[in-house]
Parts: structure tokens; sequence; C-alpha cells
């Protein structure tokens, strides 16, 4: 299996979607169709595989070794593939987190596990980190920072322990959710002796998180839009603010449609957005997430057209 040596978590970084039939057995031809889809993507690092977007919580132990399977034949040789822990128990992420390393993975990204909505004690953070980082040795670590509100979330206090404590934490996918926090943590964490990059996943406000500093992005949205989202990060990067406007203008659209209340449906709503451009054949999801309506449906639809993603009577009318 391929792993990219020295790869440190960096630039944009989409996560894809994984296709079922509507029986809900994985879609392994869709599947290879979109990872090669948005493989070819100018200007992406790496993809991401086995979390949220992937529906990581409906599939099995076994069912997460062949997407990666799949994932590394189709892709492997040319990207760094990034897995996800997503578990509840420290034991099950390190029994996910070897498997991800015998598979190939490049990367690890760490979810906060569910009893942490109850609160947590720093000592607690450090030791499930130190499991994963026991599954597999020396592989770079992304901790999804949740928000502090919702109980999982991480101060930048915790995370600077952290990185001291498992020195393969060298990431973090940041949702922090405020603003305050989420600049503390671009300005300290990325000036760290040992530098532990900001990847935001703020997508719902991407540009200003972006031009704050981010070292990268990594979104299930670009799953859908991984160009505009490469080209944002470029132009940010080279601090062209008038063109990254302008990209971001595109790319409102489809966050005012994808993070729209219920957030559980938002990759419900990019795969419905992949069915409607072609790249996929079918938007079926594993419960408890249920398909949506035709009202949401439109409005997917409508986005895509606002995105110039999509053909559709408004542009026809303007193209007249």
């Amino acid at each position: 299996m391929i792993r990219h040596a020295d790869y440190v978590p960096h630039g944009v970084i989409p996560a894809v979607i994984l296709p079922f039939t509507p029986d809900l057995d994985i879609d392994e031809r869709n599947f290879r169709r979109h990872l090669a889809h948005v493989a070819a993507t100018p200007g992406i690092s790496a993809i991401t595989v086995n979390a949220h977007s992937t529906e990581a919580a409906s599939c099995t132990l076994d069912e997460q070794a062949r997407v990666m399977e799949i994932a590394q034949s189709e892709i492997g040789a040319r990207l760094p593939l990034v897995h996800g822990v997503y578990a509840d128990g420290s034991l099950e992420a390190a029994r996910i987190a070897a498997q991800a390393a015998r598979l190939g993975a490049s990367a690890l990204l760490v979810f906060p596990p569910g009893p942490f909505t109850m609160g947590h004690r720093p000592e607690m953070v450090i030791e499930h980190f130190r499991r994963v980082a026991d599954g597999a040795p020396d592989m770079p670590i992304i901790a999804f920072n949740y928000p502090l509100a919702i109980g999982q979330g991480y101060t930048t206090e915790m995370i600077v322990r952290l990185a001291e404590a498992v020195p393969t934490v060298r990431a973090i996918k940041d949702w922090c959710n405020d603003a305050k926090q989420y600049e503390e943590n671009v300005r300290l964490l990325q000036g760290l002796p040992r530098p532990v990059n900001v990847l935001s996943t703020h997508s719902a406000w991407l540009f200003p998180s972006l031009v704050l500093g981010a070292k990268g992005l990594l979104s299930g949205s670009g799953s859908v839009i991984a160009d505009l989202q490469a080209q944002l990060f470029a132009a940010v990067q080279r601090k062209d603010l008038a063109e990254a406007q302008r990209i971001n203008d595109r790319i409102w659209p489809t966050a005012q449609a994808f993070y729209a209340r219920p957030s559980v449906d938002m990759h419900n709503r990019m795969k419905e957005a992949l069915v409607l451009l072609g790249r996929i054949d079918c938007a079926a999801v594993r419960p408890p997430l249920m398909k949506l309506d035709a009202v949401e449906i439109a409005r997917v639809r409508a986005a895509l057209v606002a995105a110039g993603l999509l053909d559709g009577p408004q542009r026809r009318v303007a193209a007249e």
C-alpha cells in the first residue's frame, strides 16, 4: 500500500462523500468515479475518506477498510489519503488507526469521542490521542476541534498541551465556530516551535477564515466545489483579495444551501448536488439520515445555478 512519507497536513483537502446503491450498499463504481473527479482538481494536496462526509458513523470497520482500499487503488499513487478516526471509545479508535496505517493512510483525522459531550479533563484528551498514536506510530494526526459550546471542543491551551504530549499531532481541523478563538489558534498554534497547522472547516464563512492565516482547509463541501476552494485558497495565499472575493461570491450560494439547518443534512445535500451535476447516480444515505424532499432539492439546484455550476433558467436569461 502507498503511504506518502513526510506528509504534513496542509493546503486544500476535500473530504469526499460515499455513494450508496438504493439498497444502501457501497456503490463502488460511483465511488471510484467520484474519487477520480475530485482527485483531478488542480491545487488540492490530499483527500480525506472515512470521515463525516463519508458517513463513517454508519460504516463498519470492514466497510471502512474497503473504502480505503478503493481510494488507494484509484488515487493513492497521486495523492496522500487522510483517514478519519471516528469512534466513541479509545480502544476502537486505536484499532481504526492501526487499520488505516496498514492500508497506507498518510495521516489521521481524529474526531472527538462522543462521551466528551458531557465534558472532559485534559488528561482524558491526551490519553485518547496517545492511544490513537500508538495504533499508528509516526503518522501525522489532525485533531478535529469542535465548538466549546457542545462539549467536544478543545481550548487553544488544551491543543498546545496535546501537541506537546503527542508530537504526531501536526494539524487541527478547526470548527471552533468562534472567530476570536479561531484567530488565537491560527496565531499561537502555527507559531509554535513545532507548528501545528490550522485547517479551516468553517465552510459557512470560509473566505474570512482563510484570510486570518490558516495553512489550509479540510471540508466536505470540497466533494462538490474542490475547484472553487482551491482557487480561493490560492488567491488568498498570493494576497489577491479582489480575486478571492470574486470566487467567494460563487461559493456563497452553495454554503448557504449546504450548511442550512438542520446541519445533520449537510452531506446529504452535497450528495444531491452531485446527482444534479451528473457526477454520481444516486443520493441514497444510510439511516438515521433520510432523503431530502423535493423542496430542499430545489434549493440545492438553485444554489448550483447561482454558483455557475449548473445551467438553469436564470443563467439562460442572463446569456440572452
